[in-house]
């Protein structure tokens, strides 16, 4: 890490962007290019976000990034992280009206005292000049750790367990919504967040997020 938050030229040559070949739809990237701009998930079954795209490939560069700031007070990272997502979402915030981050249940809020989706989101806000509703969603009930599980089973436990508050309705009815966040594996968390804000009336949802899992079965 250089001076002011920013990173070093070591540190920028190491970190691995994420950049075609992907996914047109999810932004999982592929080691190669395919024949369909699908991957092997989207083309099984589409998501019900629109499209997400990620700054960094999650590798231990990125994790040297991202886990301090996810768990060691580190918050200073996160404009730093916010400006190589809005490199890599420009698109998706150039049509964006409100960015919404991907809540923590209260319980994990509570014990973490920051929600660091909620500050990835205020960073963008900032970069991007587009609006933030940082408490738009809510989770309903607290869900297990999503580490060690499959990807159905990510989809099963994260099932329901959002949904828009019902006095931030209005601030996301007939809106282009960007969900942030700073890790996506399997997309079942930004899918049930996509699927809580269609269900409020939003008009579309992408996902921007600062780090992507790579598809192990793509390698």
């Amino acid at each position: 890490m250089g001076v002011q938050g920013q990173l070093c030229a070591d540190c920028f040559g190491r970190t691995g962007f994420v950049s075609a070949p992907m996914c047109t739809c999810c932004g999982v990237p592929f080691p190669t290019a395919r024949e369909s701009t699908y991957c092997p998930t989207c083309e099984d079954s589409l998501p019900a976000f629109g499209q997400a795209r990620a700054a960094l490939r999650y590798d231990k560069h990125s994790r040297a990034l991202i886990l301090p700031f996810k768990h060691a007070d580190r918050i200073e990272l996160a404009p730093v992280l916010a400006g190589m997502m809005a490199r890599a979402g420009a698109a998706l915030l150039q049509k964006a009206d409100v960015l919404v981050p991907v809540p923590l249940h209260r319980k994990r809020l509570f014990h973490r005292k920051y929600n660091q989706a909620a500050l990835l989101a205020l960073a963008l806000g900032r970069v991007s000049g587009r609006r933030v509703q940082p408490d738009a969603l809510q989770r309903t009930r607290a869900t297990s750790p999503l580490e060690d599980k499959s990807p159905e089973e990510r989809a099963a436990e994260v099932d329901g367990s959002f949904q828009v508050r019902p006095a931030r309705v209005s601030s996301v009815a007939e809106r282009n919504v960007v969900l942030v966040d700073d890790v996506m594996t399997s997309g079942a968390t930004a899918n049930a967040c996509a699927r809580a804000l269609l269900s409020a009336g939003a008009a579309s949802v992408d996902v921007l997020v600062a780090a992507r899992v790579p598809d192990p079965r793509l390698s």
